[in-house]
């Protein structure tokens, strides 16, 4: 049994494929060898699709959006008449309001907003509290706790401490921000479920006397033989042992055409065939295929990427101990001065005071605002950390095909022989074409709108080796260097010195035939590339502007495609770096290898080869037009396949994270000054920090926080609004 190795093919072997696209391109068919032990596809994907999705916010109760969601629209609704009648909020707005049962509003609402809003901050506090790692859910559940049983008692005449609409206030825009916060994190729906959907359901097994029975995937077993027809997807990975067809492997490869499989040729499951049938025995079903192979690379990459700690969390976990601390030196020093009633009063203050109400806010409303102006571009943030990470990024890993490239092969060159014309070769390929399914047949038939239209006939297919037909009483065929073979066609000098350039910069070579007199004659050639996109090299400009210092290119083509596309787009020699030729394992592992040497790497792809890569990068970034499985693996998604928006993704990250600082800075200052205030260090001076102007100040900090975070949609993402 023949077994492909890791390592690239060389160009003997490359040069060698009886290929009617053959042109430089290697093929390479994924190892079976990647499978390894691992649980049936569809289980995994379920595990890893929701296992790690909720390890950031673990400390946040584990809940998911629309829980904080319907917490907070109740809490709000009960916080308005709390609020309402609260007897300090009346004396500030001059108003009075007095009606049977009003002094109960604060104690019976303000319970209810306690333990059904407060609930996954008192249960996030405890977690917090009992893993030892203080942050900012115990800041909010100390502060929550202490307002609520001082309220209460201040409700049983013990205290002279009215907090009940400040407690209902601080629950309800806590819930509001930790709501926005999980609204924009958006969690994937499964990488591994995307990879799943790949596989067919269904299977056309030949039972033992020929016939075709339908079959469950999972029913399938190691022998079996499967029919795969014209446009079908592979259902496990097997070998042909009947027919030939050109298999559409680019969303395990990374191939950019089909390629030519024969009998004995091994195939992959989730390839599809293009052009004919063929018959396949099973040699690995479920867990033991390529595809399994690649979602134990995402799985794997998935769980070694770390999660950083939010700052909030961090400056939080130090405003806890500088709470605790300014909280127990409070109540000393007051105790110590012989004043009983304002040590309690002092120190519940400094508690109730020392919630983040603008911290808790800070992050939320940068990274919703954030996500909210970078949709409008048709930049989608799936994950904030990735957001975050992008400002430090040094190295941009590109996939070729689909990414920098259109993923489409266009004709980019025409040669005719002496006695003949450009146009008119064009002219005859596009009739011959016509009616050919194949992706470069529609590449010619499209190059050949702007000549002259012709009419074939007697359309024939010839799989793996070309086409033939008749155009105005002719036969021609059209085909690649299978067909040129069997032909025994002599290529004119002047055609094959032209074709060999091509062949160089990897560019699909097909020549056209006549056969007149059963002699056949080589007219001219056609060269076909994939189509550079044309906004990428402003892309990697803007990457250089933006401070990124090196541009890689990884692609499963070979290293002439590669090198040539690589030199298009204006690659520095010794700087930027180009991988042909690799697999999806050796895309994950170059992006571990760039990390090594110390780079921040954004990985950019739009393919099933990609997802490991996506997911083992510090930042993934997918091309929207992509796959779902890239999509999945991604944390930031570009709607469109425009690779300038990777830069558009650096600009808003640098962007809100300077708002997220200017946010915490606001918020510490507030604490700086309101904390020893509140404690009364100044009270010998006649200035002391009242409960009613502590909420004052944390609602001023609030709309500051929130009006910063505002001056986000002022950034420009793409570039038609940086021409405004």
């Amino acid at each position: 049994m023949r077994q492909h190795s890791h390592t690239t093919r060389t160009g003997t072997e490359a040069a060698h494929r009886d290929d009617r696209a053959d042109a430089g391109t290697s093929s390479q068919a994924v190892d079976q060898s990647q499978g390894g032990d691992h649980k049936h596809h569809a289980d995994h994907a379920g595990a890893a699709g929701h296992g790690g999705a909720h390890q950031g916010h673990d400390k946040h109760a584990g809940h998911d959006p629309e829980l904080f969601r319907r917490k907070f629209w109740l809490s709000l609704a009960l916080t308005v008449p709390i609020v309402v009648t609260s007897h300090m909020v009346m004396d500030w707005f001059g108003y009075r309001l007095d009606f049977p049962g009003m002094s109960w509003l604060g104690p019976v609402l303000g319970s209810v907003v306690f333990w059904y809003g407060g609930w996954p901050f008192l249960a996030g506090g405890v977690r917090e509290l009992r893993d030892r790692a203080p942050g900012m859910m115990l800041l909010i559940s100390m502060a929550i706790t202490v307002a609520y049983v001082a309220s209460l008692a201040t409700s049983l005449g013990a205290f002279d401490l009215d907090f009940w609409w400040e407690l209902a206030a601080l629950v309800t825009i806590m819930l509001l921000g930790h709501w926005q916060e999980m609204k924009a994190i958006g969690q994937a729906r499964g990488a591994l479920a995307a990879l799943a959907a790949l596989l067919p359901d269904d299977a056309e097994r030949l039972t033992d006397d020929g016939q075709v029975r339908r079959v469950s995937v999972a029913d399938l077993t190691v022998g079996d033989v499967v029919l795969v027809r014209s446009g079908a997807r592979v259902p496990a990975d097997g070998r042909i042992v009947d027919g030939e067809a050109e298999l559409d492997e680019s969303m395990i490869t990374g191939e950019s055409r089909p390629v030519r499989r024969v009998v004995g040729d091994r195939v992959v499951a989730g390839t599809v065939a293009t052009d004919s049938a063929i018959r396949v025995r099973v040699e690995a079903v479920g867990e033991d295929t390529a595809l399994a192979g690649i979602q134990r690379l995402v799985a794997q990459a998935q769980a070694a990427g770390g999660r950083a700690q939010v700052l909030a969390d961090r400056f939080a976990a130090l405003l806890f101990y500088v709470a605790m601390v300014a909280a127990v030196l409070t109540f000393a020093a007051w105790w110590a001065f012989g004043d009983v009633d304002q040590s309690v009063v002092r120190t519940v203050t400094v508690l109730v005071i020392a919630c983040p109400h603008a911290l808790g806010l800070a992050i939320p409303l940068v990274i919703s605002l954030s996500t909210t102006v970078a949709a409008k571009a048709g930049i989608l943030v799936k994950d904030r950390l990735a957001l975050e990470r992008m400002r430090t990024v040094r190295a941009v890993l590109f996939d070729k095909t689909g990414t920098l490239t259109k993923g489409a092969h266009t004709v980019t060159g025409v040669t005719a022989a002496p006695g003949s014309s450009d146009d008119e070769v064009l002219r005859l390929a596009g009739a011959v074409e016509a009616d050919s399914e194949h992706p470069l047949a529609r590449a010619i038939v499209a190059a050949a709108a702007r000549v002259e239209r012709a009419a074939a006939t007697d359309f024939r297919s010839l799989t793996g080796r070309g086409v033939q037909a008749t155009v105005d009483g002719t036969r021609y065929a059209v085909g690649g260097p299978a067909l040129l073979r069997e032909l025994d066609a002599q290529v004119p000098d002047e055609i094959a010195a032209t074709t060999r350039a091509w062949v160089r910069r990897g560019a699909a070579v097909l020549h056209l035939l006549r056969l007149a007199d059963g002699r056949p004659e080589v007219l001219g050639a056609l060269g076909l590339e994939d189509e550079i996109r044309p906004e990428a090299r402003q892309a990697i400009a803007q990457l250089r502007e933006q401070g990124v210092d090196k541009i890689v290119m990884i692609t499963g083509d070979a290293r002439g495609v590669a090198d040539a596309v690589a030199s298009d787009l204006g690659f520095r020699p010794g700087v930027d770096e180009v991988f042909a030729e690799v697999l999806p394992a050796d895309k994950d592992k170059a992006v571990a290898d760039l990390q090594s040497r110390g780079l921040t790497v954004a990985m950019v792809g739009d393919g099933v080869n990609d997802a490991p890569a996506l997911a083992r990068a510090d930042v993934g970034i997918a091309i929207g037009a992509g796959t779902d499985v890239a999509i999945e693996s991604a944390g930031v998604v570009l709607a469109s396949s425009d690779p300038r928006g990777v830069t558009g993704v650096i600009r808003l990250s640098k962007a809100s994270y300077r708002k997220m600082l200017q946010n915490l800075g606001w918020a510490a200052g507030y604490n700086i000054i309101a904390i020893p205030l509140a404690a009364g260090v100044l009270a010998w001076a006649g200035l002391t920090l009242s409960p009613a102007v502590g909420a004052v100040l944390m609602s001023a900090s609030t709309i500051v926080v929130a009006l910063n975070a505002q001056l986000l949609r002022r950034v420009r993402l793409t570039p038609e609004q940086q021409q405004r």
